[in-house]
């Protein structure tokens, strides 16, 4: 079968691969759509970050090269012994979280706060961008009807969003800023939109992306090309912003961040971060602000799934384009790196 494998920066070759076998406690899936993440871009851009290059990882057992793809959907076509979660035929989507399930956090059901966190598709195991893989039975939620395979390719990132939006403080009736309107951002506005949130800012280079931050339903849009993000939220919301979000990864956007909340606001950051960005501590103390960071998410596909089918996170506003596994590199993260306008990419693996 035909695969998507990271070798290197900018080095992600589509190549003839085994097709995995399914082994008990498993469940073999042929995938239908796969998502590209912005995690993956920071891997083809600048990685490794998640991926494993010199040893294999704890739990993958894995090393470079290594097949991509964490956001996608697909098709039961066999499941190992054991397996009661799902049958042959259904259609599922992955929560492709590795975790040890020993350390502190896992006892503890945190399990995005593995020591040992990994990603199917990022640390190993075998992505989605190949046209079968094979998960454990944790991984697999089965899609209720009336969700397409697009929409399930969205459930991942949708779940980080959602995530992020319930670890925060917000309220029903709270004002917060999105900075950053890439996919996540979006989907984080679409989260607040469900948390309830009265006024939702939305904080952006692209022309193109402010518009579809519009269009997903965000309050206003603030360009920081053409005005101080900061001195415009204060005075759009008469002081601040009970939350802001932090979700480019630009060392310089974190500061603003924080500064654009009110007293005892609160900034969560949902980047990953490919280097380290300052912040003066002053303007967190003298405000009695917060800033918290999260991770992917636990325990919430199913919610996710169940706020799509009231028409959340709709797929036919965020998917901008469809391609083919061949023309991942070239038309899916080449295309993202160049053109702004670009939300969601998603590839069939055929």
């Amino acid at each position: 079968m035909k695969g998507a494998r990271w070798h290197n920066v900018r080095d992600i070759r589509v190549e003839e691969v085994e097709e995995p076998k399914v082994e008990k406690g498993k469940v073999k899936i042929q995938v239908e759509w796969a998502g590209i993440c912005g995690s993956d871009l920071h891997e083809y851009v600048a990685g490794p970050i998640f991926i494993p290059v010199k040893e294999p990882h704890p739990i993958s057992k894995d090393v470079a090269p290594i097949i991509m793809g964490h956001e996608f959907s697909g098709r039961v076509v066999e499941v190992g012994e054991g397996v009661t979660k799902v049958k042959v035929g259904d259609p599922v989507v992955v929560e492709p979280i590795l975790r040890c399930g020993k350390c502190p956090a896992c006892k503890q059901g945190k399990y995005n706060l593995c020591e040992n966190l990994g990603f199917h598709g990022l640390a190993g195991g075998g992505g989605g961008f190949s046209e079968y893989t094979v998960v454990d039975e944790y991984m697999v939620h089965k899609m209720p009807e009336g969700l397409s395979f697009e929409q399930g390719a969205l459930v991942e990132p949708a779940a980080v969003a959602l995530h992020a939006v319930r670890s925060s403080k917000i309220k029903a009736g709270d004002k917060a800023a999105v900075f950053g309107t890439g996919p996540i951002g979006l989907l984080v506005i679409e989260a607040l939109k469900a948390a309830g949130a009265s006024e939702i800012y939305a904080v952006e280079v692209s022309e193109e992306r402010l518009q579809k931050a519009l269009e997903l339903g965000a309050t206003a849009v603030i360009n920081p090309k053409k005005e101080d993000p900061v001195q415009k939220l204060l005075e759009l919301t008469d002081g601040g912003v009970d939350v802001s979000f932090e979700v480019t990864g630009v060392p310089a956007v974190l500061q603003q961040a924080v500064d654009s909340t009110a007293f005892e606001g609160e900034t969560v950051i949902v980047s990953i971060w490919e280097k380290e960005a300052n912040l003066l501590p002053n303007n967190i103390v003298l405000k009695e602000r917060n800033v918290k960071g999260v991770i992917a998410y636990r325990d919430i596909f199913p919610a996710v799934m169940n706020l799509m089918k009231q028409g959340y996170f709709p797929a036919e506003k965020l998917v901008t384009k469809k391609i083919k596994l061949d023309q991942i590199v070239e038309e899916g993260f080449e295309k993202l790196i160049k053109e702004k306008d670009q939300v969601k990419i998603l590839v069939k693996p055929e």
